[in-house]
Formats: structure tokens, C-alpha cells, sequence
């Protein structure tokens, strides 16, 4: 390994694949949440995830360079529809005992022009979403305050490693 490399990792195993449609007006990341809770899912990864939005709400990351890392999301980018959802992937996670669905997708609108960032959860009403969602085991998914950023980072832990280590 590159000894400039910094890791956290953790290594687990693959459960079951749940395939779904969201329907209209549902929202992309409540939609994936329910889905999850329907399932008893705690920890997921987004196999494949696109479709179309009746709109969009998303931020991407712009130069803050009064923050720790010098960069930050900017304000809300609202985008109404139809909008083609080219395709996200993330992760599902824990945050305080609730889920959190950390989620990047691209899409374009009706003249073929392409954005996206991070979905904000409430702010991407679908018209139809095709969804593939791989169970996690034997790893737990958080997101977490990370003091070196000073963002929300992905902290995920083995079953068998102490939480606390990296949740404090």
C-alpha cells in the first residue's frame, strides 16, 4: 500500500438484492428508505438507480475557503421537470439512529443539457424510478461528523470492530 494512503474501511458480506419501482410523486431518497424498512434492511448500496423526475432539488460542491476543507455545498439548485434521471448511486446509511441516503446522480433536462450533484432528500419527486438495491452485512454504514472536514463523511465499521472508534 502507497504509504501516503489514508483508509478507513471495512469488509463484509453481500445479503439480498431487492429490485423496485418507485412510482410517481414519491420521493427518490424517502422512496429508497421505505423500501429498506420494508425489508429490514439497515445497510444497502445502490446497484442501479434511475428513471424520471417530476423535479429535482440538488447541491453540488463549490470553494468555501473559510470551511476546513475549502470547499462546501452551495444553496439548494431547484430544477423543474420532466427531467431524465441518467442514473445515482450511493450508499444507505445510519445517522443517529435513523436513515440517511447519501446519493449523487446526473440528469438532463428536456434539451438534452446535463447536471446533477447530491440529491436532496425531499427534493426529487419521481415519475417513475427502477431501482436495485444490494443488502450490506456484517458492516455497519454511518455518516458522521468528521472534525478534519467538518462535513458529514461515510464511516463504515466491521460488525466485529468497536463502534466507538469511530463514532465519537
Amino acid at each position: 500500500m502507497n504509504s501516503t494512503s489514508r483508509i478507513q474501511y471495512a469488509t463484509g458480506n453481500t445479503g439480498r438484492i431487492i429490485a423496485a419501482r418507485l412510482l410517481p410523486s414519491t420521493d427518490l431518497l424517502t422512496g429508497i428508505e421505505d423500501v429498506c424498512k420494508e425489508n429490514n434492511i439497515k445497510y444497502a448500496s445502490i446497484l442501479n438507480c434511475f428513471g424520471s423526475f417530476q423535479r429535482s432539488g440538488y447541491l453540488y460542491l463549490i470553494p468555501k475557503l473559510e470551511t476546513k476543507a475549502g470547499a462546501g455545498y452551495g444553496d439548494l439548485i431547484e430544477v423543474d421537470g420532466p427531467i431524465e434521471f441518467l442514473g445515482g448511486t450511493g450508499v444507505v446509511c445510519q445517522r443517529d439512529g435513523e436513515y440517511e441516503v447519501h446519493i449523487h446522480g446526473s440528469m438532463c433536462d428536456q434539451e438534452g443539457k446535463v447536471f446533477g450533484g447530491h440529491l436532496v432528500k425531499g427534493e426529487n419527486k419521481v415519475l417513475t424510478v427502477d431501482l436495485v438495491l444490494m443488502e450490506v452485512e456484517d458492516i455497519h454504514f454511518f455518516r458522521k461528523l468528521d472534525e478534519e472536514t467538518n462535513h458529514y463523511q461515510f464511516y463504515p465499521v466491521s460488525s466485529g470492530q468497536s463502534k466507538t472508534t469511530y463514532l465519537k
